[in-house]
């Protein structure tokens, strides 16, 4: 058994407190269930379920420092990069595979969705939607936009492949994924009128269809 310090605990519970998709993505999954989270970053969404929900998780980061933060968190951890696949993993080898808001930041986007969803019996991602009247406005001016899900300036992004929810909604559609819930965010609040416009983050639970 991993000895989890005391200070990872409470670094998990404010993580948990900055970004509030966590708990949201906490109502997707069920107590004991075996995880697999790519791009875990430092390991904060793998230690909120686990203190949350008991699951069993491993992480897939190729950063140096969050791996080591990760270790240092007693989060299991994968060192590799997600752009060279999944093929290490067997099919239907986890309840539960997450992407949380690194879908922009990848360039294989197709295959690393369709590769989740061989390796998870379920999926769960979510992203910044880039329709959000915000970033909409500041296209509008003639800016890239720059806000809280994209807090960063064009020069110095990480994000590759942008994408707005109806986008989304029609890559699942063409790839016959089967949506099963969709949640849309705005700094933590459930939108459900014109989400495309008014959502800042959107999170999708889905399999094959």
């Amino acid at each position: 058994m991993i000895h989890v310090p005391a200070q990872a605990h409470r670094h998990f519970a404010e993580a948990a407190t900055e970004r509030r998709d966590f708990a949201a993505i906490a109502r997707w999954i069920a107590p004991g269930a075996k995880v697999l989270d790519l791009g875990c970053g430092d390991g904060s969404l793998l230690g909120y379920l686990r203190d949350t929900l008991n699951v069993h998780g491993y992480g897939v980061e190729k950063d140096d420092a969050n791996v080591l933060a990760c270790v240092q968190n007693g989060i299991n951890v994968i060192q590799m990069n997600l752009e060279e696949g999944l093929s290490g993993f067997e099919a239907d080898s986890f309840d539960v595979v997450i992407l949380s808001q690194t879908l922009q930041a990848v360039y294989q986007t197709e295959g690393i969705v369709l590769e989740m969803l061989r390796v998870g019996k379920e999926v769960i991602v979510t992203f910044p939607n880039f329709g959000y009247w915000k970033h909409r406005l500041q296209l509008m001016v003639g800016r890239m936009p720059v806000s809280k899900s994209l807090p960063y300036q064009w020069y110095d992004t990480p994000n590759v492949h942008m994408c707005t929810i109806h986008d989304f909604d029609a890559f699942c559609a063409e790839h016959s994924i089967r949506v099963s819930e969709r949640l849309v965010m705005t700094d933590g609040k459930a939108v459900g009128v014109l989400p495309n416009l008014l959502g800042n983050l959107a999170m999708y639970r889905f399999q094959t269809a």
